[in-house]
């Protein structure tokens, strides 16, 4: 199971395109004007619905669908895989331009969903009498990230998993490091300790981050620690850019200063680099616990920043849930959403995949569970803290123009990282600005 990075990585550059496909289709994202829009969010009935395609939120998702559809005979729930293709998001844009999307996608990348909501193709769940409500009652304060740009949700926040820095204990330890109390404390300590790795022979790399121009690869390597150096800022805050500023800056010279020291890689590796012992650190979310388990002799750090800090914040990594304009049903798709959500539903989500469910009082909930994993309770406790891509026009053009301006002056050397990210927030600041 490889849900953190790999399954972000399913998302295809093809994505660009699709996600353009239905721009002839503009308008709120409501589902239609007028009665027909009304009558369908009181509507009950059968709907349909997708989920991933990963093995462990299959299981989840067949017994949720198994408990309400015993409970509702009349308002049956037609379930599958999300249908195959270069990624989900290239799936789902093409059920929108076609009109029969599903009543609900249990696997909505943030990053797709202002163009999803372009094209008309999300129902508003602010348009349900509780639906605002709702979705900042369980996942409080971390739910504003997910707001459109008119105050209304057209996502519903439903699990995370934070990135975390790993690392191996065995590789640490045969670099003379205490594996127990690693130096990673901050960003200069992550330094000495990747140059300490290497030098000593330990591993080939200290760390592997692929150095691809996929538009989402910044968000395993730039983005956390980001994040971590600014207390939780975004990429873009009130339709500003943010990372052209010395906290940016000095995330990107870190990055810089481990490739031109070949502490990083700029080959892509065809495999797992820290399960193969390849590089001694990797950024991943919960999902590594299983994947790693019995390969690898890991411990996990938050990610550092400048500073050294007792809270900092991260990427989430989310999967959200989207309600599709195309579905007749809305009522009884409303209710589908808040009952795969409900306290016991969440708790079976962590129970079955390690995935935190985005509810504010997690870590009280599930107490008993945290308890008997504890491995699991500082993503818990991280999961409070992280940030989401910023949900704006052009996102993924947007992350796309980062990626490429990071590749030139970071990973290449071919520019500076003044110019390169002074240019680049010049144009995401416009990109952010078309709606």
């Amino acid at each position: 199971m490889k849900h953190g990075k790999n399954i972000s990585r399913i998302l295809a550059m093809s994505l660009v395109a699709v996600l353009g496909v239905g721009m002839t289709a503009c308008g709120g994202g409501s589902g239609g004007g007028g009665n027909n829009a009304t009558a369908a969010l009181t509507a009950k009935g059968p709907i349909k619905i997708w989920y991933s395609n990963n093995q462990f939120e299959v299981a989840w998702g067949k017994s949720m669908v198994a408990a309400w559809n015993a409970a509702h005979p009349d308002q049956k729930i037609d379930a599958q895989e999300i249908p195959a293709g270069k990624s989900s998001e290239e799936v789902i844009g093409a059920a929108i331009t076609a009109g029969n999307a599903p009543c609900l996608v249990f696997n909505t990348a943030p990053v797709a969903v202002p163009q999803f909501e372009k094209q008309g193709g999300l129902v508003n769940l602010s348009a349900f009498p509780d639906g605002k409500s709702y979705i900042e009652g369980r996942t409080g304060a971390i739910a504003d990230q997910y707001k459109s740009s008119d105050g209304n949700f057209y996502q519903l926040p439903w699990k995370s998993n934070p990135v975390v820095l790993f690392y191996n204990k065995d590789i640490f330890k045969k670099a003379g490091l205490d594996p127990e109390h690693p130096k990673l404390a901050t960003q200069a300590e992550f330094l000495d300790t990747a140059r300490t790795l290497v030098k000593s022979g330990a591993a080939p790399k200290a760390i592997w981050p692929s150095p691809s121009s996929d538009y989402y690869q910044s968000w395993f390597d730039f983005y956390p620690f980001y994040a971590a150096n600014t207390g939780g800022k975004q990429l873009i805050e009130n339709g500003k850019s943010t990372f052209d500023s010395p906290e940016g800056k000095q995330v990107a010279t870190m990055f810089q200063t481990l490739y031109k020291e070949n502490l990083a890689s700029k080959e892509v590796y065809q495999g797992d680099s820290f399960a193969e012992g390849k590089a001694a650190m990797s950024l991943a979310g919960p999902w590594a616990i299983a994947a790693y388990k019995g390969k690898v002799n890991w411990g996990a750090v938050p990610v550092p920043a400048a500073q050294a800090t007792p809270k900092s914040y991260t990427f989430s990594d989310a999967k959200n849930i989207g309600m599709y304009s195309a579905c007749k049903n809305q009522g009884t798709a409303w209710e589908v959403m808040k009952f795969a959500t409900s306290v016991d539903q969440d708790g079976k989500l962590l129970t079955g995949t390690g995935q935190m469910p985005m509810r504010k009082d997690l870590t009280t909930t599930y107490a008993d569970y945290f308890k008997a994993n504890p491995l699991y309770t500082n993503f818990a406790d991280q999961a409070a803290r992280t940030v989401e891509v910023p949900n704006v026009p052009n996102s993924v053009e947007i992350w796309q123009t980062f990626r490429n301006a990071y590749s030139k002056a970071v990973i290449f050397g071919n520019q500076s990282i003044d110019d390169a990210f002074k240019e680049s927030s010049a144009k995401i600041d416009q990109l952010a600005s078309q709606k």
